[in-house]
């Protein structure tokens, strides 16, 4: 969950690799640090915090033509100076992404052969290990085909080797990485942002490539020397800033009817669906694997294609989905939901998919990512960047899609009236622009921010909208927020409930709309400050509400894309009001790359 970046041209390194790492920041900002190369030496700043720390203690006259830059999101060892990289064993300096899970081993031997270590990293142990083998080897390109069969866990690594002063070298392993060019220099990044203000070529690197940069680019595997397609990124840098807002997470909200007419463009017909989604019918099941917020989107597309069309599927977290049996076979559809394509476990899962000859799809957004290029088939969110470590338009852009799979299934299994569909479908951006201007979360936000427990609930679909809208809270408030099924409170959680406790209640759902309403009062009763969030349909003088957030009437399979809005703003505000750092959580990384 680290950053990478790299660079060797004709400009200064030290600009080019603090500016990088700024773009890289939401992968995360425990420590960062730089290494470059200067008179055939190798200098090396880095600092415990976020990138402004270290840029406050490098010499705005330090150059050099040549480094590798890091931030940090701790695995091993405590955020620290000393614990952060880059890291320096003999000749060898590097950064890394990734965990190397056999660094104890590795350690042990090193030891032997009179190595000591000053840090508690695993990249300490990569990094004197690669030294160990290049004073054996004296080749560079040697030692990394070496440690493709040595190190065990993932890596991206950038490495200088003062032997050799004007070079960088890459290599990866089920951690991202990507090499760019411009007519100035060649970089390397974790991922596009750090490269966008210098170039918009690049080229994707596959698990073992290795890549030698210099003034030229050149990328091994095997020890052959390959051809690499550069890629051009379709991207303005300017939808990467906050223009204007206060934070990212608030543009990114603000942006969510804009992504959706984008995609309504490709989906907003019968014809257009049934051609540009894939066949899914012929499948006995469909396991949907994710992660975090991808996986309460997963929810919300079971509860969906159940009930619109008429299939079975299993929702399962990654990290527990890839260790249990599986009841899979070429039978069966695994979906697997990233936003960056580059999850470590929804990774492993996909591949252990293929291993049961499983037929995979994704829905991921970054283009060419790994999972992107592992399925069998992908669909993409175009979500465009997501800066802000909590996820908000990616997330409803997963749902959307899941919501357009149910749709072609049930125009396949006639389950839908198909004009109502497409009638509300194009309504979307409107009423989305109509959600995000109602302000009446921000009262509410104002009695709960104080609080340091706060409950949802929900049943059916509802509890699945829920769940992300918990989850927005706890990641960006530090507030506890747990949900829980409504019909489940009397199994236990009713007891937590005490004066003025926060109980916000997604209600949206008719046929079961009075079930949901009868658990409200349930902790109405125990003085529980209630909220409900529902639709213009079902709004009523609930004497059980405290507070109400209605939003518009919209189809039911629609209906999940609307009603988390109202929580993502609700969970901005009210960290806002509790000052916290919204767009980098404490703790967080945006893209989880390492188990």
């Amino acid at each position: 969950m680290c950053g990478i970046v790299g660079y060797v041209g004709k400009k200064n390194a030290v600009p080019i690799l603090l500016d990088g790492l700024k773009q890289l920041e939401y992968r995360g900002y425990d420590s960062a640090g730089i290494a470059i190369i200067d008179n055939n030496q190798i200098d090396i700043i880095k600092e415990k915090g976020k990138i402004v720390n270290l840029e406050n203690i490098i010499d705005k006259d330090l150059y050099s033509n040549i480094g590798i830059g890091h931030t940090r999101w701790a695995t091993h060892g405590v955020p620290s100076n000393t614990n952060a990289h880059p890291h320096n064993v003999g000749k060898i300096t590097l950064v890394h992404n990734g965990i190397i899970e056999n660094y104890q081993e590795l350690k042990e031997e090193l030891t032997k052969n009179k190595y000591t270590f000053k840090t508690e990293t695993d990249t300490e142990i990569a990094c004197a290990y690669i030294d160990y083998l290049y004073n054996k080897e004296k080749n560079m390109l040697k030692v990394l085909n070496k440690i493709k069969d040595i190190f065990k866990g993932s890596y991206a690594f950038g490495i200088l080797n003062i032997d050799e002063p004007n070079t960088i070298y890459a290599i990866r392993k089920d951690s991202p990485l990507i090499v760019a060019t411009n007519n100035e220099g060649n970089f390397i990044a974790s991922d596009v942002p750090a490269i966008l203000k210098h170039t918009n070529k690049y080229i994707l690197l596959d698990n073992y490539e290795i890549v030698k940069l210099t003034d030229k680019i050149e990328i091994y595997k095997d020890n052959k020397l390959i051809n690499k397609e550069i890629k051009t990124f379709e991207f303005d840098i300017n939808a990467a800033m906050k223009d204007g807002y206060d934070h990212y997470m608030l543009k990114e909200i603000n942006e969510e009817d804009i992504v959706i007419n984008n995609l309504l463009n490709k989906y907003n017909t019968k014809e257009k669906i049934l051609s540009n989604i894939p066949n899914i019918s012929k499948y006995k099941k469909i396991d949907i694997v994710a992660c975090g917020s991808a996986y309460h989107a997963g929810l919300v597309g079971k509860y969906l294609i159940e009930e619109f069309g008429n299939t079975l599927v299993n929702v399962e977290i990654a990290s527990e989905y890839r260790y249990k049996k599986l009841f899979i076979d070429k039978n069966t559809l695994v979906i697997i939901i990233s936003q960056s394509g580059e999850t470590a476990d929804s990774l492993a899962c996909l591949r252990i998919a293929k291993e049961h000859k499983a037929k995979t799809l994704g829905i991921v957004n970054v283009v060419g990512s790994s999972i992107a290029r592992e399925v069998d088939d992908v669909i993409y969110i175009n979500a465009g960047v997501e800066i802000a470590v909590a996820t908000t338009k990616a997330y409803l852009l997963q749902c959307f899609i899941l919501s357009l799979i149910a749709i072609k299934l049930g125009i396949e299994k006639n389950t839908l009236d198909e004009q109502i569909i497409f009638d509300d479908m194009n309504k979307l951006p409107t009423l989305i622009r109509n959600t995000i201007n109602n302000t009446s979360y921000k009262k509410i936000a104002k009695k709960i921010y104080k609080n340091e427990d706060v409950f949802y609930l929900g049943r059916n679909i509802d509890y699945a909208t829920s769940m992300e809208g918990s989850l927005k809270l706890k990641e960006i408030s530090y507030i506890h927020s747990e949900n829980y099924p409504a019909g489940e409170l009397k199994h236990g959680t009713i007891s937590l409930i005490e004066e003025n406790t926060p109980v916000i209640s997604v209600v949206t759902k008719e046929m079961i709309s009075e079930k949901t309403i009868s658990n409200i009062k349930e902790v109405k009763a125990r003085g529980a400050y209630t909220v409900i969030l529902t639709n213009k349909s079902l709004d009523k003088n609930y004497d059980c509400c405290d507070d109400k957030i209605v939003v518009d009437n919209i189809h039911d399979i629609f209906k999940p894309l609307i009603n988390i809005i109202p929580l993502q703003l609700l969970s901005y505000e009210i960290a806002k009001l509790r000052g916290c750092d919204i767009d980098k959580p404490r703790n967080l990384a945006k893209s989880v790359t390492v188990e």
